[in-house]
């Protein structure tokens, strides 16, 4: 650990110093937070994936032991009944307060834990749009997106400034979860450690302003924002958000109103009170949160809504085949199907990965299925045809296997405990493996 850095924590943490400087020697917190559009918690505890304790910062996040391996290739994970997230991290979506109906917007969602965590709170309503400047870092976003089967969701691969440019005063609520020199994560991630100075802290701070700066502009009248970081710095932390709230005298810093963690860093007249700090002395990795609420009156960007597709005979014939409900709104694009339940939406300039769920492809006047199809929750009780694995069927399905099962012909989603983890097609002696070969154990 860098001396530098220590004696930054000693002046911060004061009489807490030496209790933080002993976390240093202690594992890393692990958790899981359950997806609720797909299981209960109830539900996911009896499925008995592994030893789960409570976190109280948010119900649906489990602390789990540090030894427990290979959670990754479990069923339960692959069919996107959880999202590896420590609990700390789900802290800041807990202070957003999302309601069913919000549009919100996670300006920096990858690789998508805060996002998911959205997603889940709207439970298949309203809008939510995760971006993620970096494309590969978009790449594995849409993936965990993907992966849970969210259905109103818009992924986008954009700069802040873009997004404030055509999404001006759109949004209910706002996530800045920004990018920052990682202190809260020495432990986990050796690169934060080595990358670490006081000039990149302060370059930090200067990209994180901007950012807010951003958000600003997208943010509804009376519109919620919260500010995180997973830094300890009072430059990336108190100092930002006192920055911001000087230059923004419409916004209102508001007391976050949770149990857990604690107050932040004195900074000059900032009601630090307000603020929570997570450290591992509180059972979390290192988390800051601010909320902040926008009173003045926003300028408001035109919302374009895509006209629906009229599909052609062969995709009205899959989904009637597949589904026992129909979709509310599909959009063919570039020969690919979407499917969404609230209209879709046009942007000028924005790079648009994916809207809706991806449904399938155009081949030969056919659809051919996409993953996203049957891992989407909006979905996992509406299969006309399905068949559910025991473990070992599973097992061999998720390396590639074909499943010696009879009396199936056509495309049939397979399930583990009654939840779709993916699909065949059967000729009605075998369900041929369409499980995408990248997603493949071994």
């Amino acid at each position: 650990m860098k001396e530098q850095f220590l004696q930054r924590m000693k002046e911060y943490l004061q009489e807490d110093y030496e209790a933080y400087v002993k976390t240093l020697e202690e594992d890393a917190y692990r958790g899981l937070r359950v997806n609720t559009t797909k299981i209960s918690v109830e539900a996911f505890l009896q499925l008995s994936v592994c030893e789960c304790k409570p976190s109280a910062i948010c119900p649906e996040t489990f602390y789990i032991p540090h030894q427990e391996k290979g959670l990754g290739n479990h069923p339960a994970h692959l069919a996107g009944l959880f999202y590896m997230q420590e609990p700390s991290a789900s802290s800041a979506v807990e202070v957003l307060d999302v309601q069913e109906g919000d549009w919100v917007l996670d300006m920096c969602a990858a690789p998508g834990g805060k996002s998911t965590q959205i997603a889940a709170k709207l439970q298949h309503s309203g809008l939510l749009v995760s971006n993620e400047i970096e494309a590969k870092r978009a790449a594995v976003l849409m993936s965990n997106m993907e992966r849970l089967g969210f259905s109103e969701c818009m992924i986008t691969n954009a700069r802040p400034d873009e997004l404030a440019k055509e999404m001006g005063g759109w949004f209910d609520k706002v996530l800045v979860d920004a990018p920052c020199s990682g202190e809260g994560m020495f432990k986990k991630h050796a690169k934060a450690m080595d990358d670490w100075s006081v000039e990149h802290v302060a370059s930090c701070a200067m990209r994180q302003k901007l950012i807010l700066e951003s958000a600003y502009e997208t943010l509804k009248e009376e519109g919620i924002l919260v500010y995180s970081t997973c830094t300890y710095s009072m430059e990336e932390n108190e100092e930002v958000v006192y920055e911001f709230l000087k230059h923004h005298d419409d916004m209102e810093l508001l007391d976050c109103q949770v149990n857990f963690g604690r107050s932040g860093f004195s900074y000059r007249d900032l009601d630090v009170t307000k603020v929570r700090r997570i450290f591992p002395m509180d059972q979390g990795e290192g988390h800051f949160v601010a909320k902040m609420k926008k009173h003045g009156q926003a300028v408001m960007s035109r919302k374009k809504e895509v006209a629906d597709t009229t599909l052609p005979m062969f995709a009205q014939a899959f989904l009637k085949s597949q589904l026992a409900k129909q979709p509310a709104h599909t959009l063919l694009l570039q020969d690919k199907l979407y499917l969404k339940q609230t209209p879709f939406l046009k942007l000028k300039k924005i790079h648009i990965l994916r809207q809706g769920i991806l449904a399938g492809e155009i081949m030969k006047n056919r659809i051919e299925p996409h993953q996203h199809f049957y891992s989407a929750s909006l979905h996992q009780d509406k299969f006309l045809q399905t068949y559910d694995m025991c473990d070992e069927e599973c097992h061999l399905f998720l390396q590639g296997h074909p499943l010696s099962v009879s009396g199936y012909k056509g495309y049939t989603a397979l399930l583990w405990h009654q939840h779709p983890i993916g699909f065949a097609k059967g000729d009605g002696m075998v369900l041929k493996n369409k499980y995408p070969k990248g997603m493949r154990i071994r």
